[in-house]
Parts: structure tokens; sequence; C-alpha cells
């Protein structure tokens, strides 16, 4: 097997992949000119991938390679994005019937978790201010506990 074709096909897998991942990525969330520049660069590596796909290498392995790089190469952009992403405001509606609204008012308190609440009939309604990834995940396991129903909503920005 050829090496050097094989090692030239990997790397522009990887850089197909990454690129790729990051172009739907910026499609979604970026503006106009960044997603028409990924857009392009995608498609200017592209172009050399076709090539490189029509290699003399067993279709096996650019089989085995292309699936590998995609599961490995995605996983790792998104990855990366996750832990770039920064928190957002998050309120977080949780109704709880009025015998739990005691402990989870303390669940939330020693959790340093902001929050208001109303009493509607037999329930409590919690108006509940996750400024972390880490707050709605608390607010969301005790969602679970006390047997609450929940809506939440992200904070945007309006100008």
């Amino acid at each position: 097997m050829n090496i050097q074709l094989l090692t030239i096909f990997i790397v522009l897998s990887i850089v197909n992949v990454i690129l790729n991942t990051i172009k739907s990525i910026v499609t979604v969330n970026g503006g106009k000119f960044s997603a028409a520049l990924i857009n392009a660069i995608t498609f200017f590596v592209y172009t050399y991938v076709i090539i490189y796909t029509n290699c003399e290498l067993p279709m096996l392995t650019k089989a085995i390679i292309t699936g590998v790089i995609n599961f490995i190469g995605v996983y790792i952009v998104k990855w990366i994005e996750e832990k770039a992403r920064k928190d957002k405001l998050w309120k977080i509606e949780l109704t709880v019937r009025n015998d739990k609204a005691e402990m989870l008012k303390k669940d939330l308190t020693s959790n340093s978790i902001s929050y208001n609440y109303i009493e509607v009939g037999n329930h409590t309604v919690f108006n509940i201010y996750a400024e972390t990834q880490k707050q709605s995940s608390i607010v969301s396991t005790l969602a679970r506990a006390y047997n609450g129903k929940t809506f939440a909503s992200e904070s945007k920005v309006l100008y």
C-alpha cells in the first residue's frame, strides 16, 4: 500500500470533516460573511478530497478511514464547541405541589440559585434564574426529584 497516498488521504479527510462540521455550525450561528467564507474554503478542500477519493487505495480502506475520521472529527469539533459555549441566563418555570415547595426552596438556596415563587391553588410556581450550565443541571435534577413540571427559556439579546 502506498503510505504517502494513504497519509495524504487521511490528512485531507480530517481537514474536510473538521471544516464541514465548522461550516454547519457557522452557517446556522454565524453571519453572512463568515458563512460564505467557510463555505468557500470547505468546497475548495472538498475538490481535493474528491480527487483523492478516486486514488488507488482499496475501497474498503477508504470507507473505513472516512467513517472513523467522520466520527472522531465531528465528536472533537462538537466537544470544543460545547467547551467554548458561554453560559447564558435561563429562566426556568418549575411547578411543584405545595407540600414539596419548602424543600425545593431550601435546595435552591443551598445551591445559590436565584428564584421567586407564587402559590397557585395546590401548586407552587417557581421562577428560577440559572446563570450557569451547572445551575441548569441542578435545577433539572431537582425538577425530577420533586416530580415538577418545567418550562425553560434562554436569554436573548434584544438589540
